[in-house]
């Protein structure tokens, strides 16, 4: 089974580039994180994409996440849903049997810390609620924390900046506390230039000068089963490079599966059309 996760930042931008994935990699899964379109907005090719059931959580132009399950591994369209602390179209789940497998876009912080740290408190309590409920735990996605120094680029260091910063990092372990396992630094536990994120200049990207922010946190039965994970900072024009994660066999039973309801994708309604004026502005 393969699991993939990446930032597209834009999935009008990256129609492209998410079908050439599909086709090249067949992930199972696939969670998409700044997708920056309401679920109308989506390209048919992919929302429609014959091999996959979907759901698009967004909101035009900001944020939004997105997963998609093969229909070959789940026979029926799966439960999606969203955590109450779900903000800004950030957060959403899809239930396959036991398993809870969840897209999520942390914010960065930039506009204000403090949403963001509310946020990585309410996943760490809402992953530990979901763990003690019996289920297991995927998270996949762009956290916007580097776990360690040895997650950025040794130029961009700096414990100041955000995604660097010890409150964040603090928060990120507690919820790694929980018997999650990170599993790109589990499989390449020396290598400092493994990263998934580079800054859009100065050929960051070709020089491999970046950040480490994406990540696939398995819970201990499905870390267990896992074979590898790897970031492709050579593929798509997005900023990050999709991380997959391999593991020997599929992590749920297709025949556990709830099914779920359609998404309703439709239109906004059109704004009311205004009074109409003569020529001097006066209403006729």
């Amino acid at each position: 089974m393969k699991i993939s996760t990446w930032n597209i930042n834009g999935v009008r931008a990256r129609e492209s580039d998410v079908y050439e994935f599909l086709r090249e990699e067949q992930p199972d899964v696939v969670c998409l994180q700044e997708v920056k379109a309401s679920a109308h907005q989506v390209p048919a090719s992919l929302i429609g994409h014959e091999g996959y059931w979907s759901y698009w959580h967004g909101n035009k132009g900001y944020s939004g996440v997105a997963i998609l399950v093969r229909r070959a591994s789940c026979p029926v369209r799966p439960v999606f849903s969203h955590p109450a602390f779900d903000f800004e179209q950030r957060l959403v789940v899809v239930e396959l049997g036991s398993l809870r497998l969840a897209s999520i876009y942390v914010p960065n912080g930039g506009k204000e810390l403090a949403p963001k740290l509310t946020f990585l408190k309410e996943l760490e309590r809402w992953a530990g609620e979901t763990l003690r409920s019996g289920n297991e735990l995927v998270l996949c996605g762009d956290l916007n924390v580097t776990r360690t120094p040895s997650d950025v680029h040794a130029s961009e260091r700096d414990p100041s900046l955000l995604g660097q910063t010890p409150q964040e990092r603090a928060l990120f372990e507690k919820l790694l506390a929980h018997q999650l396992t990170d599993l790109g630094r589990h499989f390449a536990p020396h290598d400092e230039s493994l990263f998934t994120w580079w800054a859009p200049w100065r050929e960051h990207r070709e020089r491999n000068i970046g950040w480490r922010i994406d990540y696939v946190l398995t819970s201990p039965t499905m870390s267990a089963l896992a074979t590898s994970c790897t970031a492709r900072r050579e593929f798509g024009s997005s900023d990050h490079g999709p991380v997959s994660a391999t593991f020997e066999r599929s992590l749920f039973d297709p025949s556990s599966v709830k099914p779920g309801v359609e998404q309703v994708v439709s239109e906004p309604e059109a704004a009311a059309p205004g009074p109409q004026l003569d020529l001097f502005g006066n209403k006729v």
